[in-house]
């Protein structure tokens, strides 16, 4: 059974792990979206605090760590190009797999997970952002519906900026 629900404090750890993993991943493709610095183990204690952090869970096995932000991006506000609408949304940021769990679709599942918190929500809506060298997961957005909408600036670089009416 697949599953999606708030971290608890006592999974941080596991979670921290899933995205070094996660970094280490990203090097062997061969770019760096997330630095020593960022994501840490502290992002994840805050997103926890903040109820931003997730986890998917297979069969109660934590296979995944990403946050949600239903409080909006300030660094989505300044575009080079346009979003799709103008309204409230939900921003996904840091998803990170298991190893584990590679190879199972696992990127689908989670997206279509975190469509039922954003329905539960009442927010239709998902922006999202990635490096220009993550071939992988633009391939994987544009797979679940998202759409380029031009470039924003997050965590001092340029990314490609895509977003989901759901």
């Amino acid at each position: 059974m697949n599953m999606i629900e708030l971290a608890k404090k006592e999974e941080a750890e596991l979670c921290g792990e899933i995205l070094n993993n996660g970094r280490k991943f990203q090097q062997e493709q061969g770019f760096v979206q997330w630095t020593e610095d960022y994501p840490n183990i502290d992002t994840v204690y805050k997103d926890i605090e903040t109820e931003k952090g997730y986890v998917i869970k297979i069969d109660g096995k934590i296979a995944g760590y990403m946050c949600i932000d239903f409080s909006g991006e300030p660094a989505y506000a300044d575009i080079k190009g346009a979003w799709s609408i103008e309204k409230e949304y939900a921003v996904v940021h840091r998803m990170a797999f298991s190893k584990e769990f590679i190879g199972i679709g696992l990127a689908d599942i989670a997206f279509g997970l975190i469509e039922k918190v954003c329905h539960n929500r009442k927010v239709p809506y998902i922006r999202i952002d990635t490096d220009f060298p993550n071939k992988r997961m633009q391939h994987i957005l544009e797979k679940n519906g998202f759409v380029k909408c031009g470039v924003v600036v997050f965590q001092g670089s340029e990314k490609i900026a895509y977003d989901k009416l759901l």
